[in-house]
């Protein structure tokens, strides 16, 4: 039998050197024994259409039949997010709508870990203020300690690998909070 708990793990940011994405390629090194992640990319996925989503009538899309059934077979989901105009980027709140929607949604009641990089002084409280309602809304459960990281351009060297520890041990600890969750 095997007791490994598995993530799912997705960036809210599309950009190539979006510090969202580097730090949700950093969590592999920062997973407590007996977990391991997956990362799905939100990039193929269309806006939603809800004529698009009734499967009495029109199968979901490709892209969003897998994306679903990945969130699906993870035990919990690890969301890391920049903060647009004081909320969720648009793209991720359209991941978001997709993986939602109908009584099989495989949000509800998921076990979540989010956290997010800006530029600014204040990370991405936010963007995570903003995701309270939906988190609500689903039934999901959040681990705590919160995670936003400011000044994100101080936290990774030249190759993109997280170098501020008092940050790596926050992100272990909700990590760790997670896995007690599940």
């Amino acid at each position: 039998m095997n007791n490994t708990i598995h993530l799912v793990g997705i960036s809210g940011s599309l950009r190539s050197q979006s510090y969202n994405t580097m730090l949700l390629n950093n969590l592999q090194q920062l997973l407590p024994a007996g977990m391991q992640l997956e990362t799905l990319s939100i990039a193929a996925l269309p806006l939603y259409n809800g004529d698009l989503d009734i499967p009495q009538i029109a199968e979901r899309p490709a892209a969003v039949v897998a994306f679903r059934n990945a969130i699906a077979k993870a035990d919990g989901l690890v969301i890391v997010s920049p903060e647009y105009n004081y909320s969720i980027p648009g793209v991720l709140k359209n991941a978001v709508d997709w993986a939602s929607r109908g009584d099989d949604s495989p949000l509800l009641q998921k076990h979540v870990a989010l956290m997010g990089v800006s530029n600014g002084r204040w990370g991405t409280v936010r963007m995570q203020m903003a995701f309270q309602p939906v988190f609500l809304a689903l039934g999901m459960v959040a681990a705590k300690p919160e995670v936003m990281v400011a000044n994100g351009k101080n936290v990774f060297d030249e190759a993109g690998k997280l170098v501020d520890e008092k940050i790596a041990q926050l992100i272990t600890k909700q990590l760790t909070a997670l896995k007690q969750s599940l």
